[in-house]
């Protein structure tokens, strides 16, 4: 069976909370207010973000990620504030092996615990399991991260495990990172409508 995913088309994904378009080179200047303003938003991540050239170049590496059709970059934009929130991808995208990777995720402080992240995760969980035919879907965080875990673990991943001393951090120091999953039968057996009804 062929999987296809044109990774030069542009896809939408929105629902009436939020809508989920490509990242583009233009979108600098909607998330340089994060990048100069909340700068401990990736105190956990694994790249530098923080700081207009680290946005620069953190826009840059996602685009071209895209054009090697290795990744796929959205912008969120918030319906109900009216404003752009942050960022959020698919990565490791081996569509061969119906497999790929959710994260990349960041969130402004006005729109963290305000549902938003639920919306955005449904909209590309249905998309890569109902569109794409993809058989597991992968999510990765810093071990100390608990915010971030909790936030996968209330969308029904199970914790596969923890790699240790996994990657360095970008201001010294390395990670034990934390690996999560959902598979496309537990999706499709309760986790999809259970996460339909949590949305508000």
């Amino acid at each position: 069976m062929e999987y296809i995913f044109d990774f030069s088309a542009d896809y939408f994904l929105e629902d009436d909370a939020v809508t989920l378009r490509p990242l583009t080179e233009n979108d600098y200047a909607f998330l340089l207010p994060f990048a100069l303003d909340e700068p401990d938003l990736w105190k956990f991540s694994l790249v530098k973000i923080a700081g207009a050239e680290n946005l620069q170049t953190y826009i840059a590496a996602a685009l071209k990620a895209r054009e090697e059709k290795k990744e796929y970059a959205f912008i969120v934009f918030d319906k109900r504030q009216q404003k752009y929130a942050g960022c959020t991808r698919f990565y490791d995208m081996q569509l061969q092996n119906q497999t790929l990777q959710l994260g990349y995720t960041w969130y402004g402080k006005a729109f963290q615990g305000t549902g938003l992240n639920k919306h955005c995760k449904f909209l590309m969980l249905n998309f890569a399991f109902d569109q794409l035919k993809t058989e597991r879907v992968e999510f990765r965080a810093d071990y100390a991260n608990k915010r971030s875990i909790a936030a996968m673990q209330s969308l029904g991943c199970t914790i596969e495990g923890v790699l240790r001393s996994h990657a360095p951090l970008p201001y010294g120091g390395r990670r034990n990172t934390i690996i999560l999953s959902i598979l496309k039968e537990e999706w499709n057996a309760n986790l999809k409508s259970d996460l339909r009804e949590k949305l508000f």
